[in-house]
């Protein structure tokens, strides 16, 4: 089945949904609503002419400061070297939640047709972003939706144990967010007069990321 023959097949089955097309060399990606997420993804897995009966992947990118940039970038090319051009101004992450902060994307695969499929949403105006779960439906979904939950602090909705899978049992944060100090707040030792290992709040200090140059006089 090819994008296009892929493309018809979806307008049909998925008649009454704001849904968007795109294709890209041999995927097809479809952009949904957040609230449609569960009715749609129901439809591509039972529907025969889809079947999209496997879950490969679930991933959650933070959009905060999307298309701004204290460097050149293409405009570099030509010059060879590249240079600060403006300050940008990125918004507190604890209090900027705006519609499309946080892109969600799944992976689909139909075995039985041989054909994939990807689907993008957004969510972010809710504090904490939040989005149904799809566990439901593939049981594969349920530590890609631990693994966003933890490292993005995306809340899935009906997921039967959503807790962290990567990081430690007291972090604080998340950390694809970049909200944490990158020296952590607690550190973990064992304590002799107690005879167990305890936590405490981080001892170490963050040192500076800027290179220290010596020259010598002339």
């Amino acid at each position: 089945m090819d994008n296009q023959t892929l493309i018809n097949c979806l307008k049909d089955k998925l008649v009454g949904f704001d849904i968007q097309y795109s294709e890209s060399n041999d995927s097809v990606t479809i952009e949904v609503n957040k609230t449609n997420i569960v009715e749609i993804c129901k439809i591509l897995k039972s529907e025969s002419s889809l079947l999209f009966n496997m879950l490969i992947d679930v991933c959650a990118i933070d959009y905060l400061a999307y298309g701004d940039a204290d460097w050149k970038t293409l405009d570099a090319t030509n010059t060879g070297f590249s240079r600060a051009v403006k300050k940008t101004i990125i918004p507190d992450p604890d209090e900027h939640y705006d519609e499309k902060r946080f892109g969600i994307f799944y992976q689909l695969l139909s075995i039985e047709n041989n054909i994939r499929l990807s689907i993008s949403t957004f969510t972010g105006s809710d504090n904490p972003p939040t989005i149904d779960s799809v566990n439901g439906i593939w049981n594969s979904a349920n530590w890609f939706e631990r693994e966003a939950f933890d490292l993005m602090g995306i809340q899935f909705k009906g997921h039967p144990d959503l807790r962290r899978i990567l990081t430690d049992y007291g972090f604080i944060g998340h950390p694809f967010r970049k909200d944490f100090p990158t020296n952590g707040n607690l550190e973990v030792i064992y304590d002799e007069d107690q005879e167990k290992v305890i936590y405490k709040p981080v001892s170490i200090t963050t040192r500076p990321g800027v290179p220290r140059i010596i020259r010598k006089d002339k």
